[in-house]
């Protein structure tokens, strides 16, 4: 693609056609066809071999949601989008999931049936540093026979420590048919679970004590979820922010598809990707993702250097400025930029350069 390597080949070129007897019109019509497929060629291959593979995952996107869902979480860390963006995305497209289970999960994300409708499981390859041979220990001792509690659960898994067992139970795996009522109990009972007890006493004849601790509320489940998946199928984070954010006047992210072009629109989510390429001379592409969809955000050199912190290091912002909207492409042109002071948790972006 280089002009001067190609103004050389075509040196050699042309003398290569008049020793062939290939001269005048002849001779300039070839060396004009292959110098200008040299400057678009290239592109067009890749813009050729994109449309492929973006026509092929938007077919399988639609037809077959859940096994295009559930292949894209068990092949992490790959591509544009976090594992929370394509959850709640394929949730805003009907999709259920379900969380992780003591007494379903395998290692990997699988497809369930419920009520006549595919649903994705969630795997213990999202539990953070569970590790896959005590998740595989796990699935292989549940194959024996069903866990009759939280303690027949920790003495047939050896492998099972205290950290695993309580990284289980705060992301709500073990609620189901061991006992635990809630997280918070769960939790209670893992402690108990992983002390050494009488030999004497049968697992089923086992007896938990009563949890003192309060159920977690649904912002402590989605912080609790986050910090040990990285991930949560219940409420996006910025949903709990939703009343306060109308009071500011700040728009949803679906919300901007329905504001004409040139309008004055504030916008806030948490920042799943920056983008800043050397080819942008200087410009800073933001995807801000609140639980409506993504807001696509433009930051000119001159902002980007002043507000540098909010747009590298901050995890929730608001963004005011100018809407692009054209041919259904929707993006906002900041004209200011700030930290969205939150509790909330903190999700992961992908940043490129």
């Amino acid at each position: 693609r280089s002009e001067q390597r190609m103004r050389e080949i075509e040196v050699k070129l042309r003398a290569g056609m008049t020793k062939k007897g290939i001269v005048g019109a002849a001779q300039d019509r070839i060396a004009k066809s292959i110098t200008s497929f040299a400057m678009f060629g290239f592109p067009e291959s890749h813009a050729a071999s994109f449309a492929l593979l973006a026509y092929a995952s938007a077919y399988l996107r639609t037809h077959y949601l859940a096994a295009f869902t559930c292949a894209l979480l068990n092949s992490q860390p790959m591509g544009f989008y976090q594992p929370l963006s394509l959850v709640k995305d394929a949730q805003r497209h009907g999709l259920h999931f379900k969380p992780v289970d003591i007494t379903r999960s395998h290692w990997r994300c699988t497809i369930e049936e419920h009520d006549d409708r595919k649903c994705v499981r969630l795997g213990f390859n999202y539990i953070k540093g569970l590790g896959e041979a005590v998740a595989q220990a796990i699935v292989s001792a549940r194959a024996y026979a069903p866990f009759a509690n939280i303690r027949d659960l920790a003495r047939r898994v050896p492998s099972l420590q205290k950290a695993h067992m309580n990284k289980l139970a705060a992301a709500g795996a073990l609620n189901f048919n061991l006992g635990a009522e809630h997280r918070r109990d769960a939790l209670w009972q893992a402690d108990l679970a992983v002390r050494p007890v009488s030999e004497l006493l049968e697992p089923a004849a086992y007896t938990p004590e009563a949890s003192p601790l309060a159920a977690m509320d649904p912002m402590e489940r989605t912080h609790a979820d986050f910090h040990n998946t990285g991930l949560s199928i219940g409420r996006h984070p910025m949903s709990y922010h939703r009343d306060r954010m109308n009071e500011m006047g700040v728009i949803s992210a679906e919300g901007l598809h329905r504001k004409p072009n040139g309008r004055w629109v504030s916008v806030a989510g948490c920042v799943i990707c920056r983008q800043r390429p050397g080819t942008a001379k200087g410009f800073l592409f933001l995807s801000l993702e609140d639980e409506t969809g993504i807001a696509n955000v433009i930051v000119e050199p001159s902002m980007f250097d002043d507000n540098r912190a909010a747009l590298v290091e901050t995890p929730y912002v608001r963004v005011d400025g100018v809407l692009q909207n054209q041919e259904g492409v929707v993006s906002v042109r900041a004209r200011r930029v700030q930290a969205l002071e939150t509790s909330l948790a903190r999700v992961a972006s992908h940043d490129f350069r």
